[in-house]
């Protein structure tokens, strides 16, 4: 996370909202040697206590062990270049501006008789975001095939100790030369979902 108190920390409840909107972050567990890393779907529960996932059976963080484990998730949102030139300031430098939220907590497989209902409620929740159409079930599986794949995921949960964001957003430059870095990024921002992005340095969340 961000060092700058500016950039740091809004309500609790922002960064759920961020983590629960997208819903797909990296999942970094530490071994002896380097981290595991493993790129994610999951859910967040409304109140950001508990986060559910699930993991392919040969994933070396799913064959770490049912042991609860110390793990971070990173979700990453909107970001671009943002070019010196766009502050009509002198003696700038060039940075990077970004959202993104990292979950901290313990990690833990959980009995496969939990899987089912966790794949349903993340296909209803994705599937709720998607129009015009009617929404995937589990239902719309043969079911020996449906149970042959299951076989090969593992369900998983992380109880949620900490959420912290980073909303680097140029809080710390008059509102006047965010506004038209903003509107540059919008124009000609190099990076992900720069429309949103520049939504985002209109109206930074306090």
């Amino acid at each position: 996370m961000h060092p700058n108190p500016a950039f740091r920390d809004p309500p609790r409840e922002t960064n759920i909202a961020f983590a629960r909107q997208h819903s797909f972050g990296v999942l970094a567990v530490n071994t002896d040697t380097a981290p595991l890393i493993s790129h994610i779907p999951f859910l967040l529960s409304e109140d950001g206590t508990l986060a559910e996932f699930h993991l392919v059976r040969s994933n070396p963080i799913a064959r770490m062990g049912s042991a609860p484990m110390q793990a971070r998730l990173a979700v990453q949102g909107p970001n671009s270049y943002i070019s010196p030139d766009w502050y009509w300031v002198e003696d700038q430098v060039p940075t990077w501006n970004y959202v993104a939220v990292h979950i901290v907590g313990e990690v833990e497989t959980r009995p496969a008789d939990e899987l089912l209902d966790l794949i349903d409620r993340q296909s209803a929740h994705h599937e709720s975001q998607l129009r015009p159409k009617s929404p995937w079930t589990s239902g719309k599986m043969t079911p020996d095939i449906l149970e042959r794949m299951m076989r090969q995921i593992v369900p998983c949960r992380m109880r949620v100790d900490e959420i912290h964001g980073t909303w680097k957003l140029n809080q710390n430059k008059p509102d006047e030369v965010r506004l038209r870095a903003a509107g540059h990024v919008e124009r000609s921002g190099m990076g992900q979902e720069i429309r949103q992005l520049a939504d985002l340095m209109r109206n930074p969340p306090e």
